[in-house]
């Protein structure tokens, strides 16, 4: 028979990644007793693998879409700068305003990578990355799924976009402290409806 000493490194092991379930031994006399007497796991408790996951998520969309920001409001990596980038939108329907779009397309994006890399209000930074690829998914529709004329690119990013909105930044963040970290759902909801209306007005309006 094992000591106590023998299996307490399993128990703990367990217990401390919150998946532990006790098994009844007879001196417990209901599921709910067990259920009442093993601890909660912190809030702000370190995830390992998910919090490492959210953070290389957060990177590659903060990257790809702060290069974007880039050549739309500096010119940089060969990209159009803001005249361009106005004549491109212009081209895709977006005229009303198109000079105006292209400031907001381009801080969106550059801000949004900003906040996402940081994991700093990254529910903000998310809701204006989803706002800006919803309108991309809209633009890209009529060419289908698949590059080099669909929107396939454009729905990956949004996607991951939409993820962080509900996921929040992980805790390796500048956000591990905040209520919108430890309670992200609700948020992500919020922000969710800030992204929708924003990506519906710019296509009713500027269309």
């Amino acid at each position: 028979m094992a000591s106590p000493q023998d299996d307490s490194p399993t128990q703990n092991l367990f217990t401390e990644s919150a998946y532990y379930q006790p098994t009844d031994t007879g001196g417990s006399t209901s599921m709910l007793s067990d259920v009442e007497d093993r601890p909660s796991p912190p809030v702000n408790r370190y995830h390992g693998g998910l919090d490492f996951g959210l953070l290389v998520l957060r990177l590659v969309l903060g990257a790809i879409m702060g290069a974007h920001g880039l050549q739309k409001v500096f010119g940089l990596f060969h990209g159009p700068g803001i005249d361009g980038t106005a004549r491109m939108l212009e081209s895709m329907g977006y005229t009303a305003q198109p000079t105006l779009l292209a400031w907001i397309t381009g801080l969106s994006e550059l801000i949004g990578a900003v906040l996402i890399v940081l994991g700093l209000f990254t529910q903000i930074g998310a809701a204006a990355l989803l706002g800006v690829t919803a309108n991309a998914v809209y633009v890209q529709w009529g060419g289908g799924l698949f590059e080099p004329h669909g929107f396939e690119f454009e729905l990956l990013l949004a996607a991951v976009a939409f993820t962080l909105l509900f996921t929040g930044s992980g805790r390796i963040a500048l956000d591990v402290n905040t209520p919108w970290r430890r309670r992200p759902v609700p948020f992500g909801f919020f922000f969710l409806l800030i992204a929708a209306a924003a990506a519906v007005v710019v296509i009713v309006l500027a269309r």
